[in-house]
């Protein structure tokens, strides 16, 4: 599903160049969920991103069921990214004046969906983290887990390829972290969701099918984990 060759990210030229990545290749399957891990400054927020179609890279190929979307001019890099992936941020990144729902639905109408249309998958993406009944709830009204539902529910809303996720449980006690974590076990496991997941803690990984680690920009470890 996803293929990465020879991925680099350098910010600068010449001799002071920072060399975020280093030619780092792999390949994800569908339905599979990974951990991507490392110390800071490895590369991992670096290759998100980059998988995210938030950033791009300085030399290398990336295909998504078969689309090479490295090379796609930006609209059409916008268009994808809106459509075709999910992304949760560590920070929520939610509207605090909107309540759940108007969170979620927000990215459908972007899309050109009608409110109506909108606003039922917003209540479905909702069940499916777990926050049935609090979809009128503004974010102030929530638990830090809750919000990070919230964000789940706002990138799964679109029914995305992939979702991709940034350090989820960065901001979360470890009750909070758990089940945020056993959602995305839930949508991994009973829907087929493909998740690529950047996380500093080992224990996130008894989650995950395998755990991918970078250090100083290289991939250094592939390893499938059993569940």
């Amino acid at each position: 599903m996803i293929i990465v060759k020879n991925l680099k990210r350098y910010y600068g030229t010449g001799e002071t160049a920072v060399k975020a990545l280093r030619g780092v290749s792999f390949e994800i399957k569908k339905g599979e969920f990974v951990a991507i891990m490392g110390a800071s400054g490895s590369g991992k927020t670096t290759l998100l991103r980059i998988l995210a179609l938030l950033d791009d890279a300085t030399e290398g190929e990336y295909t998504i069921r078969g689309l090479q979307v490295s090379s796609l001019p930006e609209a059409e890099r916008s268009y994808y990214r809106l459509t075709q992936v999910g992304y949760v941020f560590q920070d929520y990144a939610l509207i605090n004046e909107m309540s759940a729902a108007e969170n979620v639905y927000v990215l459908s109408m972007m899309e050109g969906k009608s409110r109506k249309e909108s606003y039922e998958t917003a209540l479905e993406a909702l069940d499916k983290v777990g926050l049935k009944g609090k979809h009128n709830r503004v974010p102030d009204e929530l638990s830090g887990g809750e919000k990070q539902r919230v964000a789940i529910a706002r990138a799964i809303a679109k029914k995305p390829d992939i979702l991709f996720a940034d350090e989820p449980c960065a901001n979360l006690d470890t009750n909070n972290s758990k089940q945020v974590l056993d959602v995305f076990k839930e949508l991994n496991e009973k829907y087929g969701q493909t998740i690529v997941m950047v996380t500093h803690e080992p224990w996130h990984t008894e989650y995950v099918d395998r755990v991918i680690t970078l250090e100083d920009g290289s991939l250094v470890s592939d390893e499938k984990k059993r569940r």
